[in-house]
């Protein structure tokens, strides 16, 4: 399965100069956050594949007009292509008025939320965020802070992956990958990153 990650910026190389030839083998597109709505209807148009995304902290408008043609998982597990994908949007809550932003003490319960309907699915492969894992590609600002709680999930139901946004290549501390502890692999979707992934049967449940 190869999957097309996103997050934060537009990328002419997907939009004003988009080319079939660039994204024929992709099967999945998924999207960490803080895109536009138009961007993500022209891929998931052009490239015809689903498309699963989670809230970024800018992401207030999809309220009122979501991205046609695209799938939240904001707070679900789902599954495609074989692989269990869960979703937790949004960053630390530095404006006390926004919607997609969270306290630890928010993001935790959301957490415990999401680990029981991982639970259920019996595991997750593929986690995507919004913003990082504390202290595993954030940064020290409260904006750009990452979750405690995070690590719950990456420490004990181990996914294979884990995408995220929200710290731009421009901040100047941009690594795009990082190896947690158990060899998972997390990946800043900024922008865009091609990643392939051994296929897989659907599951008899799915």
């Amino acid at each position: 399965m190869k999957i097309l990650a996103l997050a934060d910026t537009e990328e002419p190389f997907l939009w004003d100069y988009y080319s079939a030839a660039k994204v024929k083998d992709v099967d999945l597109i998924l999207s960490c956050g803080d895109l536009k709505k138009e961007y993500l209807e022209f891929l998931v148009t052009m490239i015809n594949r689903p498309l699963l995304y989670v809230h970024g902290n800018h992401d207030e408008r999809f309220e009122s007009d979501p991205p046609l043609g695209c799938d939240c998982i904001d707070d679900k597990v789902v599954e495609v292509c074989g692989y269990r994908i869960g979703g937790l949007g949004g960053s630390m809550r530095y404006r006390p008025d926004a919607k997609y932003m969270y306290t630890e003490r928010k993001m935790s319960q959301r957490v415990a939320k999401l680990r029981r309907q991982i639970k259920k699915a019996g595991g997750i492969d593929i986690l995507v965020t919004h913003a990082p894992a504390s202290d595993w590609g954030d940064l020290e600002d409260i904006a750009h802070q990452g979750f405690a709680c995070f690590h719950e999930i990456l420490k004990q139901d181990q996914p294979q992956v884990m995408f995220y946004g929200h710290v731009h290549r421009s901040y100047g501390d941009f690594t795009r990958e990082r190896e947690y502890p158990g060899g998972i692999r997390l990946i800043n979707a900024g922008g865009y990153y091609f990643l392939d992934l051994p296929d897989r049967r659907p599951s008899s449940s799915s």
